[in-house]
């Protein structure tokens, strides 16, 4: 979902938590798009926004949640940790069409997702490591 919040308004916001915002003009949001409809976790991070709010009213964004979110949840599934720079501001502006042009499709060719990774700042390093396999990350194993 981070990823997806990133990469639509690289060079305006990004990772501005835009992905979080539902409908209110009529016009579809990034959530809304085909792109995002596979996304999970909007009620996880709406209850985290929730008792954070409720410690400290006001004070910490959305986006930073969200940001912070992805760290937690890759440290805790065995990934790295990293200290994360907090003081995001959220975004007000969340356009399905933004979210259809912008985001890899999954059937994208090297060459289109090379492109789409360059026109948003990005190199082949960062597109193999952003699109890695989720599957080699070690999971806990469970007592049955």
């Amino acid at each position: 979902m981070h990823f997806h919040d990133c990469f639509v308004r690289v060079g305006k916001q990004g990772c501005d938590a835009s992905i979080l915002l539902n409908t209110t003009s009529g016009e579809q949001t990034e959530r809304q798009s085909p792109p995002n409809l596979s996304l999970r976790g909007f009620d996880f991070i709406d209850r985290v926004k929730s008792l954070v709010e409720a410690a400290c009213p006001g004070v910490v964004s959305c986006a930073d949640v969200l940001t912070l979110i992805t760290r937690d949840s890759i440290v805790a599934m065995g990934g790295p940790s990293w200290k994360v720079p907090t003081g995001r501001r959220d975004g007000l502006i969340s356009r399905s069409s933004e979210a259809l042009n912008n985001i890899p499709p999954p059937f994208g060719n090297i060459t289109t997702l090379r492109t789409m990774f360059a026109n948003q700042g990005l190199d082949l390093t960062d597109l193999v490591l952003l699109s890695g396999n989720v599957y080699a990350l070690p999971v806990p194993q469970l007592p049955l």
